[in-house]
């Protein structure tokens, strides 16, 4: 008997220790036995989040929720993860749900490689999730809008829309009757080629007019191509040439940058001025040439017997010439 019993207290113990640990399990309470870190973020609203709910980090669960309280008008959620979960400095918060009747839980993202890992206590960035009842609520009024779109085409409304229009068509019979009899003319005019249209479409000399056009379009193109090309190389060979004539090479270049044939320019300007001035002063054969009158009139006299001398040479002969002329001139 006494056997017996201490067996079923045995079991009794087994069980509640099972259930305690089911419990723990469902609410968390074994999370504080593992080695971790606390992380806080606040929101505006946490819907329907509750303590014990997990945290997951891209969808694997790290954690529980621990406490929820108010601060600084805003929920702050205060969040017991794994130390190895190596969350960063700049990984965000959120609050999710799973599916439509899912259980809420907080949703963190890994942050940036090069960020520092979080120390326990920290306060982590939080996003907004838009909430389950806000979506209903839109999507109530959109079932709204397409209730009330529906109820608009119905048989009396859709009499009241296409009222005034029947009406206008029975006004206007004859004239659409006529629109539509000219619209048929020339739609058959131009299916058979008559008109500026018809031809336009079916004439197949335009056509090979059209493709003669391009053609000469692509070798005035191809012209102007070359053109182009030329006058790069005109201005290619033309850079090269004021190049050179900037460094002071060839004849031009060296008329320009060498000193020393400027000042022989200018020596030679300055010789021919004095010569030019002792000319001009009666200086030297040629000036005294120039500007002596008494040369100037023994010319005169010279040329006047030399007229005196032909004068009666044309019947004498060639010797009698010769002493005449000496004899006039000495």
């Amino acid at each position: 008997m006494k056997t017996s019993l201490e067996t079923r207290l045995g079991m009794f113990a087994v069980l509640v220790a099972i259930a305690a640990f089911l419990l723990l399990e469902l609410g968390g309470g074994l999370h504080w036995f593992k080695q971790g870190i606390t992380v806080r973020a606040r929101f505006n609203a946490i819907q329907d989040l509750k303590v014990g709910d997990p945290v997951k980090l891209a969808g694997v669960p790290i954690g529980r929720v621990t406490s929820i309280q108010l601060a600084a008008d805003k929920v702050e959620v205060a969040c017991r993860i794994n130390r190895d979960a190596q969350l960063r400095t700049d990984s965000t918060a959120s609050i999710r749900f799973t599916g439509l009747l899912g259980q809420n839980h907080v949703a963190l993202d890994f942050g940036s490689p090069n960020a520092p890992v979080v120390a326990n206590d920290a306060l982590l960035l939080s996003r907004e999730q838009p909430d389950l009842g806000s979506l209903m609520d839109k999507l109530q009024g959109v079932a709204e809008g397409v209730q009330s779109l529906t109820r608009s085409f119905s048989g009396q409304e859709l009499s009241k829309l296409l009222g005034p229009a029947a009406e206008i068509l029975k006004d206007n019979q004859a004239r659409i009757t006529a629109i539509l009899s000219n619209t048929h003319a020339v739609t058959v005019q131009v299916a058979s080629g008559k008109g500026t249209v018809g031809r336009l479409l079916y004439d197949e000399t335009l056509h090979q007019n059209a493709l003669g056009l391009s053609t000469n379009l692509n070798e005035l193109s191809s012209d102007a191509k070359r053109l182009l090309s030329d006058s790069r190389s005109l201005v290619a060979d033309a850079r090269k040439i004021t190049g050179a004539v900037d460094k002071g090479e060839g004849s031009v270049g060296r008329l320009l940058r060498d000193d020393t044939l400027a000042k022989d320019l200018t020596a030679a300007s300055t010789a021919l001025k004095e010569i030019l001035q002792k000319i001009n002063s009666g200086q030297g054969s040629v000036g005294k040439l120039v500007n002596d009158e008494s040369f100037l009139r023994n010319v005169k006299m010279t040329l006047q017997k030399v007229d005196k001398a032909t004068e009666g040479l044309e019947d004498t002969g060639p010797l009698q010439v010769i002493g005449t002329a000496v004899q006039t001139l000495f």
